[in-house]
């Protein structure tokens, strides 16, 4: 993030933001795909595994322009998803939501991070590579739609 600009708030997810996480999640083709239900059970303090959903808008606009959504396995996270909306990608958005995302997932004891990720989506593993992700695994042929594999990466919380 540039110095000089304010900072993005970085708040939990709420029904309200369904809209526009929606929106973002739409408009980027690589990013997962789900129905209105998966998120909204992000907010059900029953579900299991439960998960941390986080959003970060924009200062200037009050709009969202990144979510992460993780569910908590403790001592280890899933990093499910994390998405920034075209017009504000390139800015650091990511890493200053993984950052919040991160110290909230050690307040709750978490030690790892695991996620997967296409193979080919390289700004992605580009991203996870500047967080601190590592390669474990790779699950052949597990995408459809075009067929690839899955990238499996981890990062231990210090």
């Amino acid at each position: 993030m540039n110095p000089n600009q304010p900072q993005p708030q970085i708040r939990p997810m709420t029904p309200g933001d369904l809209d526009q996480v929606l929106a973002i999640e739409q408009s980027l083709p690589q990013a997962p795909h789900w129905p209105p239900s998966a998120y909204l059970a992000a907010f059900n303090p029953l579900a299991s595994p439960p998960r941390l959903a986080l959003v970060a808008e924009d200062p200037a606009t009050h709009l969202v322009a990144a979510f992460a959504v993780a569910s908590l396995l403790p001592s280890q996270a899933e990093l499910e998803l994390i998405a920034v909306a075209p017009g504000a990608q390139r800015r650091g958005l990511a890493r200053f939501l993984f950052a919040a995302l991160r110290q909230q997932l050690r307040c709750r004891q978490v030690t790892e991070v695991i996620l997967e990720v296409r193979a080919s989506n390289l700004p992605a593993l580009a991203l996870y590579s500047q967080l601190g992700f590592t390669e474990t695994a790779r699950r052949t042929r597990y995408y459809t739609d075009p067929v690839e594999d899955a990238a499996l990466l981890s990062l231990h919380l210090a």
